[in-house]
């Protein structure tokens, strides 16, 4: 099936999430859509839509104009198997010990991992970028020290990776909450995938919104691998949801934000113990004092 994309990118990630909206109610309407961070501290945002009949040029352009974003960039793909191509590309990621990896490849995993399965149709969140390959590391590091988290929550879960990873871990409950109700169910679909539906509750919801969240609340171990501002404003009810003693793995922050976001949490009792550098990313580990 031939396939046309449409790319621009604009200035933050509401702006991006608004035009993707946007172009949703297109006609012809897009088959996918994808509104990704774009990687090199600019604060621009990539929001992309992918069409089986060509776009109206025209309703692009006014789109564009209406959100400030740069002209739309159209292409035609050619009729190839694509998440065939991204298969062969992504190859198992191996994050302390961990390794995530596609069905594909499951053979690979070795006798004293522990695997995640993340198909390749899902890219981004696969393990592959920065943010989430800190955040398994980090854990990785818990886990050395002798660390057992008995509840678990995972902010802005993605694909689910991260719950997964503590559910794989310890075999202990965890609470995966997104923004998206599409990625709040992928990440069900994923856990269930790697038989890890009894220890991982999912549901939409910004930060600890989800009442699920108040049920299970106090958490000995929380992920946040979101963005600085985000991370940022979570501060407060981070504490709150946090038993005394109790860890935080964030991430999603550059090394001129680390300042910032260390500044915010100590003012909220926590403290870093331990951080991952990898590329452009941080990874941090916080500590709730007792």
């Amino acid at each position: 099936m031939t396939t046309w994309t449409a790319l621009t990118t604009l200035p933050g990630e509401a702006a991006a999430s608004a035009l993707g909206a946007a172009l949703e109610l297109m006609k012809p309407a897009p088959s996918g859509l994808g509104i990704f961070e774009v990687e090199d501290g600019s604060g621009l945002w990539e929001v992309g839509g992918y069409f089986t009949s060509k776009p109206d040029p025209a309703a692009l352009a006014l789109l564009a104009a209406a959100f400030d974003a740069k002209p739309f960039a159209v292409s035609k793909l050619d009729d190839r198997d694509w998440v065939a191509e991204v298969r062969r590309e992504l190859s198992p990621v191996e994050a302390g010990r961990f390794t995530v990896h596609g069905g594909h490849d499951a053979h690979r995993v070795g006798p004293h991992r522990l695997g995640l399965r993340i198909e390749a149709a899902m890219a981004f969140g696969t393990g592959h970028h920065g943010t989430t390959r800190g955040c398994l590391i980090l854990l990785s590091r818990l886990m050395q020290r002798g660390v057992k988290a008995r509840r678990v929550a995972d902010i802005g879960c993605g694909t689910g990776v991260l719950a997964m990873a503590a559910a794989r871990a310890w075999r202990v409950p965890v609470v995966a909450t997104d923004l998206d109700a599409v990625a709040a169910r992928t990440a069900r679909a994923n856990a269930g995938e790697n038989g890890l539906a009894p220890w991982v509750r999912t549901g939409c919801a910004a930060g600890f919104g989800h009442p699920v969240m108040r049920r299970w609340a106090p958490f000995d171990l929380v992920f946040a691998n979101i963005l600085e501002r985000p991370l940022m404003q979570l501060a407060p009810t981070m504490a709150m949801h946090l038993r005394n003693g109790g860890s935080a793995i964030v991430s999603g922050i550059m090394e001129h934000q680390v300042a910032g976001v260390d500044a915010v949490y100590r003012g909220h009792g926590l403290v870093r113990e331990d951080w991952v550098r990898l590329g452009q990313w941080r990874s941090l580990l916080l500590r709730k004092r007792a």
